[in-house]
């Protein structure tokens, strides 16, 4: 199944008021970025054919993969001169590079690369900026014997903030944590088929859009999951799960646990 990875935007939260043109999806966890964790859970899965829809800093990922060194994080033998992988990270992907606009928004960069799932019955998409170690096949599954349009996984809001209720004097009446609402958000990893593109206007979202669309016929699935689901949107969430990683507390690394 491709997998669609949505790579071009801008990512100001990321970029703590630098200069740099580096997008968020290249910044490091650890020794590798961001993109390439989300592409190994993925591949974790069995689904190594992608589709990278560049932007902004497009040329960082392309010079990323161009150059790409297996040695970085495989274990190698080195005898004469010549290193001998003894595992391999990418030897098996396919990586389809396209340009779909800098200023483009979510849904039109998915247009841009429709001709490339024409065949493909069902597909999945992601924004590349978020780490989690859910059971996609369980997502996958629950999709395929639906006949939904789309499915998106949901998670619980993740604000630490807390909603107060009031009466009509303005006396506190209760103070609930906005995580333990009966709420969910969107969680940025979806499985879509071609309908999708029936709800996509020129220009348009893929939430707001399509998911919003479908759901209006009935036709959008929703996987809620309660485990590990971290965001990497800003620079202090990046550094959480650099930090993380750091000290060997790797939940989405679901291929270090074969």
């Amino acid at each position: 199944m491709k997998v669609v990875l949505f790579c071009g935007g801008y990512g100001m939260r990321m970029r703590n008021g630098t200069a740099d043109d580096i997008p968020k999806p290249m910044q490091l966890v650890g020794p590798r970025p961001l993109l390439w964790h989300v592409m190994r859970y993925y591949a974790h899965f069995g689904h190594t054919d992608f589709v990278l829809c560049l932007g902004y800093g497009g040329q960082h990922i392309k010079d990323f993969f161009l150059d790409y060194r297996e040695t970085a994080s495989n274990d190698f033998v080195l005898r004469g001169g010549e290193v001998e992988l003894l595992s391999t990270d990418i030897s098996d992907w396919s990586v389809t590079f396209v340009h779909t606009g800098v200023d483009s928004p979510i849904g039109e960069r998915l247009r841009k690369v429709r001709h490339l799932l024409q065949d493909e019955d069902m597909f999945l998409a992601n924004y590349a900026d978020v780490l989690t170690d859910a059971p996609l096949d369980s997502l996958i599954d629950r999709f395929t014997v639906s006949d939904a349009g789309a499915a998106m996984m949901v998670v619980p809001p993740q604000s630490s903030f807390h909603c107060v209720e009031l009466d009509d004097d303005n006396v506190v009446l209760g103070i609930t944590p906005v995580s333990e609402l009966p709420l969910w958000e969107n969680g940025g990893y979806f499985v879509l088929r071609q309908d999708v593109f029936e709800h996509l206007p020129p220009g348009g979202d893929l939430v707001e859009d399509a998911c919003r669309g479908l759901a209006k016929e009935g036709r959008l699935l929703a996987y809620p999951y309660r485990g590990f689901w971290q965001p990497a949107d800003t620079v202090k969430e990046r550094a959480m799960l650099d930090a993380a990683y750091g000290c060997g507390d790797r939940p989405w690394m679901l291929w270090e646990k074969r």
